[in-house]
């Protein structure tokens, strides 16, 4: 049977082409083996389809031996798909149906996906399974880092309380075979266009195990450590579980076994422990919170026993740890030649510990129980018999002036320098010391990001940084991912770079802090600091959990997101009896002439929202007894202020507008009942109106009011006036008119007499005018509306000039 490869797996075809934003490959899966085409990106709505019918899916399983045209209908399905191969390798007492082999060639258009490939591995009898990777040998790294090459392999083990995770591994490394109880898998990751490389690692029966799995590892005779990860990690190890390492190192060489970031669950049957187990040796059980024993008689191997845990409670911790093996030569010295200059201006200094009795050291062929290598040459050193647990590497430096004018103008970068391997132990400690001119300032800011102060309840996960003064006194220790910008001190300063749990430090292009030395400050401490929304930030005073030094002050510089406010609780509030002066809190707003909030030692500290960028002030008096220290909790919120002055802003507009619509409908209403039909005058005698008339109510109608008043109600200050200027005298009254009349045809064609009073048809659309005794019994006289001039026959005459009296119309 053929190995498995990609090429024997998958025959693609030498198209690849779209069509109206869909894109179609055609695969031919090998036997034996099966291929899952699936979305991986949540909220996408790009199928796979297959068959005739173009049935689409999220994901597509085919298996081997047919040719299957498979259609994306999205233009670019790289981006949210991924294809995994799986093949199956079935052992028997005695062998193995097949090996790992991975591909010979470039992978066609499919190069564009994530691959992966993975080998289910399974005994059918009582014994393990074994794979081989001596050809190669892998590393193991944190689950959160890439290899080199971008090939990650993973280890599974299947069991029946669930799968483990045994642990993710690089090419090149100490890890020489692996082996896995009854069933498990092996799988290689390959990021989009990175050809796959041709490898191959056998695989095997194997003796029987009583662990979940069992690495081997080859230690270097050259000095050397490594780190290993319990399965799962950094999840916790399962439960009443077993995990075996197996090294293998020659009888010239010593290990020594650490384990870093412990974390211990609470255990309701067994105990947790470490067991090593030689040949020749009684087994060794300690805890693994003991100093674990050196080995140094070849071969031996570390089993990790679990208990059985008590998960009922929440946030119950498991078991997790790194397993760190340093590795050195015994009986015979190691040389080490070691140059200051490449160290960036540090002093090296190495220090046998006193349980090191066999540990010799020298520095230019003199043996010494302390090593300092000074700076600006190269140094000679020696070891014999000296593992990493024997001797304490820390490295230190100077940054000072006199004078200000001295002093470095741009930022000196504090960064963790990188050692000779030679070394037999990592570098554990960095040291600055920052000496400012008098009356000058030492500054320190971060620029991987704002730090944090270390307190309880917020502990520091890698680094810590340490400041000290020079009366010793410490003024707090300090971690990356926090709020704090910038520290100002007015005294001189040590800064100390350590990891969490005694880890070795690890070499960084990145400085850890960058230091300025700069002219005085008001007060002896000064932070800034930018607290982020919704994360409460925690500040200790100086010295915490000790208590400020007397007459000390510390400010704050508080910066606040836009629209956002401060909420302050004092916390931890320990205040002394003054015998000289008080301890005050205050706090008071940039560019406020009145402070905002004031507190001595003998008045109660309450809490306090702050709606603007502010200072905090603390200072302590001379002490009589007792300590004075806070911590004080700020919270940032939005401002609460600001959404009431905008919600009652929102809510009188609206009813503005709200008054507004209904003053205008009102007005509107008024305007419309107010307004009177206006009536076009017709000099034949018939009035009508300018628009239809539609039927109204009877509360609507205006059927109560007249359609025309007496000439004597509407002219009268006419008629008045009149008379004042001689035209016509109060007798004159309006004359019944004889003469002929022009006629006016009608709507329904009858001709009507003008001039002659007769009841004109009522509407069908509105109400009948109502009887009223006529009052034009006269002759008609001129008035200031028109003159009607007739002649002696009767007949109309042409009329006179209208005349407009005083007073208009």
């Amino acid at each position: 049977m053929p190995l498995f490869r990609l090429r024997a797996c998958l025959l693609f075809c030498s198209f690849f082409f779209a069509v109206s934003g869909f894109q179609t490959l055609r695969l031919t899966p090998d036997r034996g083996s099966t291929v899952n085409i699936s979305n991986t990106a949540k909220g996408s709505l790009c199928k796979v389809c297959t068959g005739e019918g173009r049935r689409c899916d999220n994901s597509l399983l085919l298996k081997g031996g047919t040719p299957v045209s498979v259609e994306f209908n999205c233009p670019q399905p790289e981006r949210v798909f991924t294809v995994e191969i799986t093949r199956n390798i079935d052992c028997t007492t005695k062998s193995c149906n097949d090996d790992i082999s991975q591909g010979e060639s470039n992978l066609d258009p499919w190069l564009v996906f994530h691959r992966r490939f993975t080998w289910n591995l399974r005994s059918l009898g009582p014994k393990s399974v074994l794979v081989d990777f001596t050809r190669t040998s892998l590393r193991q790294i944190p689950p959160s880092e890439n290899c080199p090459d971008m090939h990650t392999y993973t280890f599974k083990a299947f069991q029946a309380t669930g799968t483990v995770a045994i642990g993710t591994f690089c090419k090149m490394g100490p890890i020489s075979s692996a082996q896995i109880l009854k069933q498990g898998s092996f799988s290689l990751d390959v990021p989009p266009e990175v050809e796959i490389r041709r490898e191959q690692f056998a695989v095997s029966v194997a003796e029987d195990i009583k662990s979940l799995a069992k690495i081997t590892v080859s230690l270097p005779q050259m000095t050397s450590s490594l780190e290993l990860l319990s399965p799962n990690f950094p999840e916790s190890f399962p439960d009443d579980d077993v995990m075996e390492w197996y090294f293998e190192i020659t009888n010239r060489q010593g290990a020594a076994i650490e384990f870093l970031n412990l974390t211990e669950p609470r255990c309701v049957k067994k105990e947790i422990a470490a067991e090593y187990h030689s040949k020749g040796r009684r087994a060794v059980v300690t805890a693994l919170t003991d100093n674990q024993p050196v080995q140094n008689q070849g071969d031996f191997s570390l089993i990790l026993r679990n208990c059985e845990m008590d998960r009922r409670r929440a946030g119950s911790p498991g078991l997790s740890l790194k397993l760190r093996v340093t590795s050195s030569r015994v009986n015979s010295p190691v040389l080490c030649n070691v140059d200051s200059r490449k160290i960036k201006g540090l002093s090296l200094h190495l220090e046998r510990l006193k349980s090191a009795s066999e540990c010799e050291m020298k520095l230019n062929s003199v043996t010494m129980e302390k090593i300092t290598v000074p700076s600006g040459g190269v140094s000679q050193l020696s070891f014999q018999d000296c593992l990493p647990l024997h001797v304490n590497v820390t490295a230190s430096g100077v940054i000072a002036c006199t004078q200000l004018k001295d002093c470095p103008k741009s930022p000196v970068p504090l960064a963790v320098p990188s050692l000779p391997s030679c070394l037999p132990s990592p570098l554990s400690a960095v040291t600055w010391t920052l000496r400012a001119p008098p009356h000058g300032t030492v500054e320190l800011s971060s620029l991987v990001g704002p730090l944090k102060q270390s307190l309880q309840g917020q502990p520091c996960n890698d680094s810590i940084i340490a400041l000290t003064e020079d009366n010793g006194s410490t003024l707090g220790r300090f971690c990356p991912q926090g709020a704090i910008q910038k520290i100002q001190i007015h005294n001189n300063v040590s800064v100390t770079v350590t990891r969490v749990g005694g880890q070795s430090l690890r070499a960084s292009a990145k400085p850890v802090l960058t230091v300025s030395l700069k002219g005085e400050i008001t007060e002896r401490y000064i932070f800034t600091v930018s607290p982020k929304r919704d994360e409460p930030l925690f500040l200790a005073t100086p010295g915490w959990p000790m208590g400020m030094e007397s007459y000390a002050t510390v400010s704050w510089i508080v910066s606040l997101p836009p629209k956002m406010e401060a909420h302050l609780k004092f916390v931890n509030l320990s205040q002394p009896k003054c015998a000289n002066r008080h301890t005050n809190i205050r706090v008071q707003r940039f560019d406020s002439l009145e402070e905002d909030y004031s507190r001595r030692e003998d008045e109660m500290a309450d809490e306090i929202s702050v709606s603007e960028n502010f200072y905090l002030n603390m200072s302590n008096c001379m002490p009589e007894r007792g300590d004075f220290m806070v911590i004080t909790e700020i919270t940032v919120q939005k401002n609460q202020l600001l959404i009431i002055i905008v919600s009652v802003v929102a809510a009188l507009v609206l009813l503005f507008i709200a008054v507004l619509v209904v003053v205008c409908f009102v007005i509107k209403k008024k305007k419309k009942k107010l307004a009177h039909e206006v009536s076009i005058y017709n000099p034949n005698g018939t009035s009508f109106h300018p628009r239809p008339v539609f039927p109204k109510t009877r509360e609507d109608n205006e059927s109560h009011v007249y359609a025309s008043i007496e000439d004597s109600l509407v002219y009268t200050h006419l008629l008045r006036k009149g008379a004042e200027m001689g035209i016509y005298t109060e007798s004159d009254t309006y004359q019944s008119f004889t003469g002929q009349m022009d006629t006016e045809v009608t709507k329904d064609g009858s001709d009507l007499e003008t001039g002659v009073y007769q009841e004109y048809p009522a509407s069908p659309q509105a109400p009948p005018l109502p009887k009223r005794p006529l009052s034009h019994n006269h002759a008609l006289v001129e008035n200031v509306i028109y003159q009607a001039q007739l002649s002696p026959d009767g007949q109309s005459a042409k009329m006179g000039p209208r005349l407009e009296p005083e007073g208009g119309n």
